[in-house]
């Protein structure tokens, strides 16, 4: 095992690595950021392809996972800034660096394999565990607690759009029902109540387990990763140097349309009214979208890591303050 990598046991593969290399172009003496450091992989890669005298911010609220990277990352130790933030919070880790803008930054949503693997986590839905979906144990409430106190009408909600299940209210219905004879603590308990809210029909014939898109939205409510994406989105743009790249790496469709819209309103400039005839904004173009359509996982990726198979990748490249390409 090379210096500075953690053990077989603990690694887990990294999704689209060489792809977010090939696209963000790291260079000696560059700066760049990983907003969702995880174990490190991205970060790693990164810093490995650039060269003498790159720099990398890197944030997680996992702690787990931050101690895991930093080990994997002792070689370039005196180049790399870790933080115990959210992605969200990202200018706060560049302002205490001193550092105004960036050559480069990556983001890969959604919850890691670690935190999947480690039933105590409560992500997942094959593995008992505390119904609990905490990326940061620390903060916020758990889905324990959002399941066993909401009202139906938000839980359906939950479901419904941040799940995207069209079955979320009679699961919902379901939850409020189970709840009336005690609590719900537990994954496996609670992946069963949603299962058999599927019609039978429906349990037997579908691709992925009934829970998943439950314990999707659920994850998501938790960890508020909609107002965390959103907030980024709507600022990373000004953080970033003319001719640099932004890597977003989704893995369902309500982030990948967040990530779709954003880089859209970025690259078209004017923000006049559509039913404008003429532009009085004197908008510019602030990105070009580098990726017309999402860059998917090769097939062999796909093949050897599972969790690939639904990752999305979009691209974009900072333009200067004219609009022109730097």
């Amino acid at each position: 095992m090379k210096t500075g990598e953690v053990s077989p046991a603990s690694l887990h593969t990294t999704v689209l690595l060489h792809e977010v290399v090939r696209w963000l172009r790291p260079r000696p003496k560059g700066r760049y950021m990983d907003g969702t450091l995880g174990m490190g992989g991205h970060s790693l890669a990164l810093l490995e392809a650039a060269g003498e005298g790159a720099e990398l911010v890197g944030l997680d609220r996992d702690r787990e996972a931050l101690a895991l990277a930093t080990k994997r990352l002792e070689p370039f130790k005196d180049r790399v800034h870790l933080f115990h933030l959210p992605f969200s919070r990202y200018e706060e880790a560049l302002d205490e660096v001193g550092w105004e803008s960036i050559d480069g930054a990556v983001l890969d949503l959604g919850v890691s394999s670690l935190q999947l693997d480690e039933a105590d986590r409560g992500f997942s839905f094959i593995h008992d565990g505390p119904l609990d979906m905490r990326m940061d144990p620390d903060v916020g409430p758990s889905a324990e607690v959002l399941v066993n106190t909401l009202k139906h009408g938000e839980l359906a909600r939950i479901i419904r759009v941040y799940g995207e299940d069209p079955l979320a209210g009679k699961i919902a219905s379901a939850i409020v029902r189970e709840r009336e004879k005690g609590a719900i603590t537990r994954t496996l308990q609670l992946a069963e109540i949603v299962r058999l809210a599927y019609p039978p029909k429906m349990r037997h014939t579908a691709r992925n387990h009934p829970a998943t898109r439950t314990f999707q939205g659920l994850r998501i409510a938790v960890n508020r990763e909609t107002e965390e994406l959103e907030h980024y989105l709507s600022t990373i743009v000004g953080r970033l140097k003319p001719g640099a790249r932004l890597a977003i790496i989704s893995f369902h469709s309500l982030e990948d349309r967040a990530v779709k819209h954003a880089f859209r309103d970025a690259a078209k400039g004017c923000k006049c009214p559509p039913h404008q005839l003429h532009c009085t904004c004197g908008g510019v173009p602030e990105i070009k979208v580098l990726t017309k359509k999402p860059e998917a996982a090769s097939d062999a990726e796909r093949d050897a890591n599972p969790r690939a198979r639904s990752a999305k990748l979009r691209v974009a490249e900072k333009l200067s303050p004219d609009g022109e390409e730097a």
